[in-house]
């Protein structure tokens, strides 16, 4: 059970940190929360993830008590006989007894048996991290549409204050009689569609950010540390080793490896259902007509029985005495052909579901391997996407410029000048998208290799120094 303490290790670590956040918030702080802070914390939040770990637990304490079926069953009886009879004399019997089981060998069912029960167990763990890693990733992304909106908050509205300072110049060249009313009026329906997008980003920021604060478990958002690097490239290692930690490290390749384990153990379950079962039995007890009961008897017998799809049946075996005198001895065989000769088929589908299992598993294993290098490779063409956005702004701030000195010259008008102000912001939008792109796009990556958040730059630092990716 190593992967359930990995399970409730990490489990215990994320609770940890909810709680240290929630007492420094309680003492007055007020601590900013990064991706692995807001993953963490989303996790720690979810009460459907809390109750899951909650029935995996049970689940789990089941499996520890069905250790019971190695031991010995014992049962006690007691039972009187009390009988009238109106030719001869009445009887009145009573009995207390005791009776043990003791399973000798199956043939190994049992334990694989708990093998399974246990495969089952780890297999719901996984399913449980990748829950959890659900649940963070849409922490993620609400962290990610918070940043993108204030970053396209923050562009507006500088052009916005731009705007309306070449919009007040404007008014002062129209009252001088150096431009037209009719450029004002443009100008006055610029600056309304630049507040009505404004509007629009305030209201869709205090959603997002309502939606991350619901997800985190808190009613008021925190300060974020994150922001939207436009002029940051990543950090990425090399395809190999990508490859390699995917396919070492991917939790969906961890939860069929999972999955094969379970089909292993439920076939060899069904190769050996035809195996016999050999058990001791005993007995001991105490009867008589009135207390104290003074006569006794025992038992001591062994059981075989065995189930095929063409044979089932028995031999059963036993001694016992009723001292002073008595001694007894019973054999018993049974045998009934043809009990269910359709459960032949069980072995060779399980052998068959362990061999698709397999086949599943050798597929799935090379598409994540291709699939994180294609992630590696998207990264790399965003951040192109990325560069060339920001050449673009840089030669959109040329424009400008080249306007302003062409408005000095009465090349153009202050409308136009307002315009190519406006193409700015554009590229600013377009290059702010292009970063946040970035970002899920790493984070992409990182699924893949089962990183934390903000990792993939160490781990690409540690392969590149070592030349490789080592386990």
């Amino acid at each position: 059970m190593k992967n359930k303490g990995v399970a409730l290790g990490s489990r215990g670590k994320i609770l940890f940190l909810a709680f240290l956040f929630t007492l420094a918030s309680g003492l007055g702080a007020e601590p900013g929360i990064g991706f692995a802070e807001a993953a963490l914390m989303a996790v720690a939040a979810s009460d459907e993830l809390r109750s899951e770990y909650a029935q995996r637990n049970l689940r789990e304490g089941a499996w520890v008590l069905g250790r019971r079926a190695y031991f010995p069953r014992v049962s006690l009886s007691v039972s009187e006989d009390d009988r009238v009879s109106t030719i001869g004399n009445d009887s009145f019997l009573k009995n207390y007894g005791i009776n043990l089981d003791q399973l000798l060998w199956d043939g190994g069912r049992t334990a694989i048996s708990r093998s399974v029960e246990q495969a089952e167990l780890t297999l719901a763990g996984a399913r449980l991290e990748r829950m959890a890693g659900e649940i963070a990733e849409a922490a993620l992304g609400a962290y990610r549409n918070v940043l993108y909106v204030r970053a396209q908050l923050a562009i507006r509205e500088a052009a916005l204050e731009a705007l309306r300072e070449q919009r007040n110049i404007l008014a002062r060249e129209t009252e001088l009689g150096l431009a037209l009313p009719s450029d004002l009026t443009g100008a006055d329906l610029t600056l309304s569609g630049e507040q009505i997008e404004i509007l629009s980003l305030k209201m869709e920021l205090e959603e997002a950010e309502q939606e991350l604060a619901e997800i985190l478990g808190l009613e008021r958002l925190p300060p974020l540390l994150e922001t939207v690097d436009v002029r940051r490239s990543p950090v990425l290692p090399g395809g190999e080793e990508i490859r390699a930690r995917a396919q070492a490290r991917n939790p969906d390749l961890t939860e069929a490896r999972y999955g094969i384990v379970k089909k292993q153990a439920e076939a060899r379950y069904a190769r050996l259902s035809w195996m016999p079962m050999v058990r001791l039995t005993g007995g001991f007890s105490l009867n008589g007509q009135r207390y104290p009961l003074t006569r006794y008897s025992w038992t001591v017998g062994l059981t075989v029985e065995f189930s095929s799809p063409w044979f089932s049946g028995g031999i059963q075996g036993s001694a016992g005495g009723e001292p002073p005198y008595d001694r007894s001895a019973r054999l018993q065989n049974t045998l009934s052909p043809l009990p269910e000769p359709a459960s032949a088929m069980t072995g060779r589908s399980a052998d068959l579901a362990l061999a698709l299992e397999r086949k599943k598993f050798q597929v799935s294993f090379e598409k994540v391997g291709r699939m994180a290098v294609l992630a590696v490779e998207k990264c790399r063409l965003i951040n192109g996407k990325r560069i060339l956005a920001l050449e673009s702004l840089e030669l959109s701030a040329k424009q400008f410029h080249l306007a302003e000195l062409r408005l000095d010259l009465g090349q153009i008008t202050r409308i136009d000048l307002m315009e190519a102000r406006q193409e700015y912001t554009q590229r600013e939008l377009a290059l702010a998208e292009a970063a946040i792109t970035l970002l899920e796009a790493e984070r992409e990556v990182e699924r893949f290799l089962d990183l934390r958040p903000g990792t993939l730059p160490v781990f690409a630092g540690e392969t590149n120094a070592h030349g490789g990716f080592h386990e």
